[in-house]
């Protein structure tokens, strides 16, 4: 009989300790959520959004661990112009200039170290694919119960995307295009 009954209280104790550290998956809303993206030139700049098509942070007793994200990128959408000159930037970012959706329809981000800031706030450290390159990235994300934010800078020329880069292009003048392009991210979940 004592013996059934330290067998129930081991079975309970690693029972209730497997529950207390398990990871779990907080799904982000793909739909709620939004990704807004700015590229910059000489001459000006050019805003749009772009879906996600997944999304998931891990977490663990309420606090971050990591996560995954994918970025549908053959939803790219220019919304700071009309009609056919709309089309036409659409059309030149996703053609291989730029990031050849046929070929690379997504990409990906996903956490390999998180460090608690302050209350509100992580630093990430993540690896970027784009169009099969991957770097590492690091940025601050700001989290809450139900939503999470940040903004990132992220350089286009680390992953082949070099069209009218001054980088890599000499007497462009007017016709450059910034390397670096700016991402606010506002997910839900």
């Amino acid at each position: 009989m004592k013996k059934n009954i330290l067998k129930g209280v081991a079975a309970s104790a690693i029972i209730l300790t497997t529950l207390a550290f398990t990871t779990m998956k907080k799904e982000v809303n793909i739909k709620e959520s939004s990704v807004t993206w700015t590229g910059k030139k000489v001459t000006g700049s050019h805003t749009g959004t772009i879906k996600l098509k997944s999304g998931h942070f891990n977490v663990e007793d309420g606090k971050l661990l990591g996560g995954e994200f994918v970025m549908d990128m053959t939803s790219i959408n220019v919304t700071d112009l009309t009609g056919d000159n709309k089309l036409k930037l659409e059309g030149h970012l996703k053609s291989d200039d730029f990031f050849g959706i046929e070929n690379h329809p997504t990409s990906k981000l996903v956490i390999t170290n998180v460090s608690k800031k302050s209350n509100s706030t992580y630093g990430v450290v993540a690896n970027l694919t784009i169009k099969e390159e991957t770097h590492p990235i690091t940025f601050d994300l700001k989290w809450n119960e139900n939503s999470a934010s940040t903004s990132l800078t992220i350089d286009r020329s680390k992953y082949n995307v070099r069209y009218g880069s001054g980088s890599f292009f000499d007497n462009l003048g007017d016709n450059t295009i910034y390397d670096n392009f700016d991402l606010e991210v506002n997910l839900k979940f």
